[in-house]
């Protein structure tokens, strides 16, 4: 069953749709979107040092929400920022996953990963400036801080569940 295909099929699409629920719902739509965002949903980039598959969900899921929410625009940068950063991240960080900061509570690579992810935000924020005539430095900033946050939220969740569910699989 590990190796089944159709097994890796399912789990990027429910680590996806997952994604884009936690996005778009009601209440948690408000914040995932324009010049300041706090998307709960950016904790499953996480799941891609568990398993480099979650690369292409988490992509996919990105795509999605973008595609309900701005312009095509959004969704191919949106998208390739995505995947592109999280490649990097995952193969930059990789080394350090089995290290961990706060008595044994948090691995190291995804705070690394969590500033990292955070400062790729200059891709939306120039996209913001160019679609909606966005200040490039005040977005970059909000994103920034807004993905930091959201990612500092999720490298706990997502550290205490990788430990107790198989999300290498």
């Amino acid at each position: 069953m590990k190796n089944s295909k159709t097994y890796d099929l399912v789990t990027i699409a429910i680590v996806a749709a997952l994604y884009v629920i936690l996005t778009v719902t009601p209440g948690l739509n408000a914040m995932s979107y324009g010049p300041v965002q706090f998307r709960i949903s950016e904790m499953l980039n996480f799941t891609a040092f568990f398993n480099k598959k979650y690369i292409i969900a988490v992509t996919i899921g990105c795509m999605i929400s973008n595609f309900l929410s701005f312009t095509w625009v959004d969704v191919i940068v949106g998208g390739l920022s995505t995947l592109v950063f999280l490649t990097l991240g995952v193969l930059l960080f990789d080394r350090f996953k089995n290290r961990y900061f706060f008595n044994g509570k948090l691995n190291q690579a995804f705070l690394y990963f969590a500033v990292f992810f955070s400062l790729s935000m200059f891709t939306i924020a120039l996209e913001l400036k160019v679609v909606a005539g966005a200040p490039f430095w005040i977005t970059w900033l909000t994103m920034g801080l807004g993905e930091f946050a959201s990612l500092l939220v999720g490298a706990f969740v997502m550290d205490h569940l990788g430990r107790r569910i198989n999300l290498a699989r």
